[in-house]
């Protein structure tokens, strides 16, 4: 039987490359595999059983112990697993999520500097329904040259920030210090970030090897050109352009 001895969680927003991650890490057998393991079977917060979490435990956790998953901030699940676990009011929402994920004393952020291609990038996989491409797969055809939203692309952009304010509220909350993956960085040097989560993980991995991207970039041109044209709309009345 196996048994989780340490837990970790990556948290994100979308379009950070937590996808990305998550298959590098379990390519390696000894980071556990992390999934988004609450969204399994559209599960319930409200209706989701100590069986069914510890069903996920199982699922996410590699023959050395290690158990890992990953998950936007929702404050839903933490509500869930207060009740379910009993806890009292006072106990912190950290607690809480270590009470549902035992010993989770690591905690990933992955994030993404450039917020505009961020959400370029998340309504391009809105209106187009491809969120990720295999490596080596030829890109779909897809008719959304004249998809682009102006309102769409600038609430994303402030979803994201939201989403992105709670983790980090999560964090100061407890006193976490995660470690800060960056899309922009991880792209750049692949290897060497999925060595630094092994490293911070304290996982021995020596012998480890990590199977190579499993995806392909989304970025194409008609992105890009949204890119751009947000970026000129959201400036033409000022004086003085930052970008």
């Amino acid at each position: 039987m196996t048994v989780t001895k340490q837990s970790y969680t990556i948290w994100f927003s979308q379009r950070t490359g937590s996808t990305l991650l998550n298959r590098a890490l379990a390519s390696t057998g000894v980071a556990g595999d992390p999934s988004e393991w609450l969204h399994m079977d559209h599960a319930d917060p409200a209706a989701f059983t100590r069986e069914q979490l510890e069903e996920r435990w199982k699922c996410g956790t590699t023959p050395n112990g290690v158990f890992g998953l990953k998950i936007g901030f929702e404050q839903r699940w933490i509500d869930a697993f207060r009740v379910m676990f009993e806890l009292p009011p006072h106990a912190s929402r950290a607690e809480v999520w270590s009470t549902a994920f035992p010993n989770c004393s690591k905690h990933i952020y992955m994030t993404r500097r450039n917020k505009v291609r961020l959400a370029v990038s998340w309504w391009r996989a809105i209106v187009s329904g491809e969120w990720h491409r295999e490596f080596g797969q030829a890109p779909k055809e897809h008719d959304i040259a004249d998809r682009y939203k102006y309102d769409a692309i600038h609430h994303l952009i402030f979803e994201s920030s939201m989403r992105e304010a709670a983790i980090e509220d999560f964090f100061s909350e407890s006193d976490i210090v995660p470690l800060t993956i960056v899309y922009e960085d991880f792209i750049q040097d692949y290897e060497g970030t999925v060595r630094r989560v092994l490293e911070f993980l304290e996982v021995p991995a020596d012998d480890v090897t990590i199977a190579p991207p499993s995806l392909d970039k989304l970025a194409d041109e008609v992105a890009e050109e949204w890119v751009q044209r947000f970026r000129e709309e959201s400036q033409k009345e000022w004086e003085v352009k930052s970008w």
